[in-house]
């Protein structure tokens, strides 16, 4: 999927259930990947990693360029980035057996986020009180998929501001229109515009975010 530059790519790590062909799309990937998938202990979090490699490996691909060549940086609060091509802007994400990898021309931040119960706790302690007291009005069977809806879209607006929790997830709001799909923050970090991203896959919800610079 491409959208002014943007692409999409998701992977159901299920893939690499069987041993000979994880093994040799592991070899596939730098010591780098290597290493940090060998470094969880169950194997449900390894193939994790070896799905994120491969995913970053396709993305850069269509820049002509391998995951097992680049050489990556960490921002300030951790954020990855490309040493050597600034230009080109990625992020990573997963959960459950799902990994997604997002490449840009602009900053961006994703999340995929699989749907469980809605941790009504979770949301009164730290999301938005609009945010909190949206979820709590929906029918029991809808607060899951609105409480994950929320978690992406913060997840990704923090990843794309590289503030990480640095930033605390109260600090900015999301507003839903009724007469609209789009989505808009209510923040005071900055004063650039992001633009939001939504993806339903059934159990699993996702969020993309944008940084699109004020007078660019």
């Amino acid at each position: 999927m491409e959208d002014k530059g943007l692409k999409i790519y998701t992977m159901d790590t299920e893939e690499l259930a069987d041993t000979a062909f994880y093994q040799k799309c592991y070899s596939s990937l730098s010591a780098r990947r290597q290493e940090k998938a060998d470094s969880y202990h169950f194997s449900a979090d390894m193939k994790l990693s070896v799905g994120a490699g491969l995913l970053l490996d396709r993305g850069l691909n269509e820049y002509g360029l391998r995951e097992s060549e680049v050489r990556i940086g960490l921002g300030e609060n951790g954020k990855p980035y490309l040493l050597d091509y600034p230009e080109i802007h990625y992020n990573l994400a997963h959960s459950g057996n799902m990994v997604l990898a997002v490449f840009a021309d602009t900053e961006v931040g994703c999340d995929i986020e699989q749907i469980k119960t809605a941790d009504l706790k979770v949301a009164k302690r730290f999301f938005c009180a609009d945010e909190y007291a949206y979820i709590a009005s929906l029918e029991e069977e809808e607060q899951a998929g609105a409480f994950c809806r929320i978690w992406t879209l913060k997840e990704s607006f923090l990843k794309a501001t590289g503030m990480g929790m640095k930033l605390p997830l109260d600090s900015f709001a999301f507003q839903f229109s009724s007469e609209s799909l789009e989505v808009t923050v209510r923040q005071h970090y900055d004063r650039n515009h992001y633009r939001f991203l939504e993806y339903d896959f059934g159990k699993y919800y996702a969020a993309i975010c944008l940084k699109e610079i004020v007078g660019y």
